[in-house]
């Protein structure tokens, strides 16, 4: 059973209705129609179009109502009949529920610790049911927060059985899985499998520097800015929906350490961002990119 919030609200009478679909009049009288009928007061709305005529129309509603455990196969059916087969309209309906997230890493622990800090904080709606590795190196730490930690060593070209395991791990268990630094590329059959969400980070220089060390390879090329994306996997590696960037400016002076530094800690807050944003259902996939409904 869910505590009420400080403010006298319970979460559990909380929901998101997150929509998008071809632009028209009438969409939002239509949406909110369908949350009004079955008693709910809108808290937050948010919206936006592309600017054509005829283009897409993306919605995020923040709504209140009380029993809404009980209430929501009632409201999912309306949704469906009025959004859905009577205009052609993509919806998901979310409660507040923490997501599940499960952490896999590397030997770098800067977005790792941070994030298990955030949510121990309560920063971001997550629980986190398991940090998985191919090293040892973390292990201490993730275990201080009192989460479980999986080793799955992953060495040599084929990473199947490894795969196979951390599969084995997470179906199920797992609304979310964040790379936190992970040296390993995933396979298309692995994103597949686990059928939940896959957020990666990872660093964005200008020109961009791909292989090992990428902050020597910046420095010798004199790069005035150094940044982080976090964005969703797909098979193209690299390529999938961006979610959120940031850069910090570098000088002359900075060596390779120090342009490190400074990555670590664009990193640390991108990923953290991106992954605030996913389990508050402030992200819609669009295609190729994402639309963010940002606090």
């Amino acid at each position: 059973m869910a505590t009420p919030t400080t403010t006298g609200r319970n979460p559990d009478d909380e929901g998101v209705l997150l929509v998008e679909g071809t632009d028209r009049p009438g969409l939002v009288h239509a949406i909110t129609g369908v949350l009004t009928r079955h008693g709910a007061n809108i808290v937050s709305l948010d919206q936006h179009n592309d600017g054509i005529e005829g283009g897409s129309f993306f919605q995020r509603a923040v709504f209140r109502i009380d029993g809404f455990v009980a209430e929501r196969p009632a409201i999912e059916a309306d949704l469906e009949s009025t959004l859905g087969t009577g205009l052609g309209l993509t919806w998901r309906l979310a409660d507040r529920t923490p997501k599940r997230v499960a952490i896999l890493a590397s030997t770098s622990d800067h977005c790792l610790l941070d994030l298990l800090w955030r949510q121990r904080r309560g920063e971001i709606a997550m629980t986190v049911p398991m940090v998985i590795s191919n090293h040892t190196a973390v292990a201490d730490d993730v275990r201080s927060f009192g989460i479980p930690f999986l080793h799955v060593p992953s060495q040599g070209p084929d990473k199947s059985a490894a795969e196979a395991r951390i599969i084995e791990l997470l179906r199920g268990n797992v609304d979310l899985v964040v790379l936190a630094r992970y040296m390993q590329i995933l396979s298309s059959g692995f994103l597949a499998e686990i059928g939940v969400p896959v957020i990666n980070i990872h660093h964005s220089f200008l020109p961009a520097f791909i292989g090992a060390a990428p902050y020597r390879k910046a420095k010798e090329r004199g790069v005035k800015l150094i940044g982080a994306t976090a964005h969703y996997v797909t098979e193209d590696l690299d390529e999938g929906p961006i979610i959120e960037q940031d850069v910090a400016r570098a000088g002359h002076a900075d060596d390779a350490a120090e342009l490190q530094r400074r990555g670590a800690n664009v990193e640390r807050g991108v990923l953290a961002r991106a992954v605030m944003w996913h389990c508050q259902d402030r992200v819609i996939r669009h295609g190729r990119e994402t639309i963010v409904f940002q606090p």
